[in-house]
């Protein structure tokens, strides 16, 4: 999906209502919810990188364990693309970056 055709992420539009404005970490969580995770943790990992030009210009660094059934089948691009299909349009901003690690129940050692 091309820039011009995403949607508008959740933090602008709810700036411009007037709205509370939601977290980086619960639009994310937000957004994979359609995934069905069984696990899904998110690290903010931006304090780590103060200093990054990223970091400067107000992205944060995130890091993401998911396991889904959603992702059986799957190579691992594809299940990074499973993810950034439904977060990719907040980056660069507010998300500079996005460490991911896509399990099935099968392959996650718990």
């Amino acid at each position: 999906m091309s820039a011009k055709n995403r949607p508008e992420p959740e933090h602008r539009t709810a700036q411009r209502a007037g709205m509370p404005v939601p977290t980086v970490a619960g639009t994310l969580r937000t957004r994979l919810a359609p995934l069905s995770p069984i696990v899904l943790e998110l690290d903010d990992d931006s304090a780590e990188h103060a200093g990054h030009s990223g970091a400067a210009a107000g992205g944060g660094h995130f890091s993401l364990l998911i396991v889904s059934d959603a992702f059986a089948g799957m190579t691992r691009l594809a299940r990074h693309r499973a993810v950034l299909d439904r977060v990719g349009d907040l980056i660069p901003y507010p998300v500079h970056a996005l460490a991911i690690r896509a399990y099935t129940p099968d392959e996650f050692p718990s």
